[in-house]
C-alpha cells in the first residue's frame, strides 16, 4: 500500500511495482485518513507493507503511524516512511514509533523504481516480532 497525497508519486511507485512483479496488487489512499478506513475494513486483505508519506493533508504521515501501530491487527505491517524530509530527529522519533524505515522521495522514476524493487527484496521485521520468539508457524 502507498499512501501519498502525490497522484503522481503514486502511480509512478505502483507502476514500478508493477514492472517487477506483475502479480503484486497495489493498494493506495492519498491521504492518510483514508489510508485507516481501507486499512480497517475488515472484509479487505492487509497489505504486506505501507510506504507512507509523511507530508499530507487531514491525517498526516505520523498520525497514521500512530494509528496504525497502536491497532493490534495492523501493527505487524511494516511501514516505511517516504518524504522530501531529511530531518534526523523526525526520523528517529518515527523509528521509535515503529517505522522500519526511513527514505527520501526519489526524484525521478529511476529512483522509483530502485526504491520499489529495494522495499520488495528486503525481509522487513515489524515491531510485532522485534525481541518475540517465533513460534511454530514462524
Amino acid at each position: 500500500m502507498i499512501i501519498d497525497d502525490d497522484a503522481d508519486d503514486r502511480a509512478l511507485f505502483i507502476e514500478a511495482v508493477r514492472e517487477i512483479d506483475s502479480s503484486i496488487i497495489c493498494l493506495s489512499a492519498d491521504n492518510g485518513q483514508k489510508a485507516l478506513e481501507l486499512l480497517h475494513d475488515t472484509n479487505s486483505p492487509l497489505p504486506d507493507y505501507i510506504i507512507l508519506d509523511l507530508r499530507m493533508p487531514r491525517y498526516s504521515g505520523k498520525r497514521c503511524l500512530f494509528e496504525i501501530k497502536k491497532n493490534a491487527r495492523l501493527k505487524h505491517i511494516p511501514v516505511i516512511i517516504y518524504t522530501t524530509s531529511k530531518n534526523v530527529e523526525e526520523s528517529n522519533e518515527l523509528f521509535r514509533m515503529g517505522a522500519v524505515h526511513f527514505m527520501t522521495k526519489p526524484r525521478n522514476a529511476e529512483e522509483i523504481y530502485y526504491l520499489a524493487s529495494f522495499i520488495l527484496g528486503e525481509q522487513w521485521i515489524s515491531s510485532k516480532h522485534i525481541g518475540q520468539p517465533e513460534d511454530e508457524n514462524g
